[in-house]
């Protein structure tokens, strides 16, 4: 292929992932600052609406790895292009749901609306995970000598969408706040039809996999019985939750599919393919999770400094993005298990100073904001060079099945997990000191099935305000704020262990001579 060719197809593939990020600010500002009040809320609903957008994320990824290479590019890149319109006919027609509704049927109105929501999160997530399907192979293949650094500058479309859809988004904060939020969600229009139009009459090229010869069937091997344990266990699981299968049925389905996976491919999977799944479960909470709670957990300090919560994402995103644009001479100074621990230790500490943001000035906050968006800049695209580097073999598959993993997982447990430390925290905050406050408003839920929780209910609170006074306010307003910024410093839990499996994965390369890609040449 010409330069001119790879070079529209590396472009359209890094505004494609752009068109990911316009969707994820945009949604993720709207969650925690309109739909929670919209559609009467709590805060792990909230994760679980979040979630929505995140987890099918995975399922298309894994699935579209499974045959991407048979369909082609171009059918994916069409397919998360039908995705994102879906998207937004879904969500216009949520807000019109509850628009002029009051009294008894508003209840069923949120309901309905809530619906059309979480659906067309759903439909958005599918999309976005149908981008990462082929915009990383195709990447990784044209510049498979260097993928560590291209995969870096390539995502670096991620930090640089949240920037770009930031500084709109917060330009519409009026909108956002009281105005028709389907103009905030309606800017990710703009990117989609623009990476559609530059890649749906290119030639994409064929995969390196296929170059060398590796057959299909010693892709498949490279994930194996390991990896359809974690990646279809956790796909079951989700959906056992949406469709209400008992967990018996879940443990079923994911049962049949590891035997049927690991007898065809007569593998359990790499071992380090294993090991790197294992870590990217908790990169990914401590990168996205946090991102998408950032703005709802910034937002009471920096309305007290008089700024919009949606700053300190813009500003660690913009680290991001420039860093990454010049992560080739770091990985060289450091190689990628050095700048993983470096990224590691950072990221702990940029999680903690946050954590004591709330009540601080604004320097300390975007202080704290820096060595958080340092720290997480490098995780995603390295561990993908990583696992191309180390696991050529499995092709498309074992490029995105990381990332399939990474976004179920997050959706699934991290956005949740997140809500449900704060809501539990916040609970017991309140009860310690308003018990008179909790005794109206608290109410007892579930997660997961299986875990109980005690949150604030949101219509609750409005009575409780209306009967006690400024004391009831108060009390809230001091039990929310420690359940948020209590989840920040637990959230530092992740990267903790990310620190010590890249420690592990250092002796280990060391033990080999150090850190080397694995080719694939003809005939491989």
């Amino acid at each position: 292929m010409n330069s001119r060719n790879n070079a529209i197809v590396f472009w359209g593939c890094f505004i494609a992932l752009i068109t990911t990020s316009f969707a994820f600010f945009s949604r993720m500002y709207l969650c925690g600052m309109r739909f929670n009040k919209e559609f009467g809320l709590d805060e792990t609903e909230v994760g679980e609406l979040m979630g929505a957008g995140v987890w099918p994320f995975g399922i298309s990824i894994i699935l579209f790895s499974l045959v991407i290479d048979k369909v082609g590019y171009r059918v994916a890149m069409v397919f998360s292009f039908v995705c994102y319109a879906v998207y937004l006919v879904l969500a216009w027609m949520a807000y019109g749901a509850i628009q002029g509704v009051e009294g008894k049927a508003l209840e069923a109105a949120q309901l309905s609306g809530y619906s059309l929501l979480y659906w067309g999160s759903f439909i958005l997530a599918l999309g976005n995970g149908t981008v990462e399907a082929f915009i990383n192979p195709v990447v990784a293949t044209l510049f498979n000598k260097d993928k560590t650094k291209w995969l870096n500058i390539l995502h670096a479309g991620w930090p640089g969408g949240l920037v770009i859809g930031g500084l709109i988004t917060v330009a519409m904060a009026d909108t956002a706040a009281s105005g028709d939020w389907r103009l905030v969600l309606g800017i990710v229009a703009v990117p989609a039809v623009v990476f559609f139009l530059m890649l749906f009459a290119v030639r994409f090229p064929v995969q390196e996999r296929e170059e060398a010869g590796v057959s299909y069937r010693e892709m498949l091997a490279q994930f194996g019985g390991f990896g359809a344990l974690v990646g279809f266990g956790l796909i079951f699981w989700q959906l056992g939750e949406e469709f209400g299968w008992s967990w018996g049925w879940s443990l079923a389905f994911t049962a049949v599919t590891v035997v049927v996976f690991s007898v065809y491919t007569r593998s359990l999977g790499s071992p380090i393919m294993a090991f790197l799944i294992i870590i990217m479960i908790p990169l990914a909470t401590t990168e996205i999770g946090t991102d998408g709670w950032i703005s709802n957990l910034m937002e009471e300090p920096m309305k007290a400094l008089g700024y919009n919560a949606g700053w300190v994402l813009i500003y660690t995103s913009a680290i991001m993005m420039v860093l990454r644009f010049f992560a080739g001479p770091i990985v060289h100074k450091l190689s990628p298990i050095g700048l993983l621990i470096v990224s590691s230790v950072l990221a702990i500490a940029g999680l903690f100073a946050l954590s004591e943001t709330g009540s601080s000035g604004l320097f300390f906050i975007f202080a704290a904001a820096t060595l958080y968006g340092v720290g997480k800049t490098f995780f995603w695209p390295t561990m993908l060079g990583i696992t191309s580097e180390q696991c050529p073999k499995g092709g498309s598959l074992s490029l995105n099945a990381i990332s399939g993993i990474a976004m179920i997982a997050v959706g699934v447990v991290g956005f949740p997990f997140i809500g449900y430390v704060q809501d539990n925290t916040a609970s017991a905050e309140l009860t310690a000191n308003a018990p008179a406050t909790a005794k109206l408003v608290l109410e007892d839920k579930e997660v997961f099935g299986i875990l109980s929780y005690t949150a604030i209910n949101p219509d609750k609170k409005t009575i409780a305000i209306e009967q006690q006074g400024e004391e009831a306010s108060h009390a809230l307003e001091t039990a929310t704020k420690a359940g948020q910024f209590t989840a920040l410093a637990k959230m530092a839990i992740f990267p903790t262990f990310m620190l010590v499996c890249y420690i592990l994965l250092f002796v280990y390369f060391q033990a080999k001579g150090g850190y080397k890609p694995v080719e694939l040449t003809g005939g491989t």
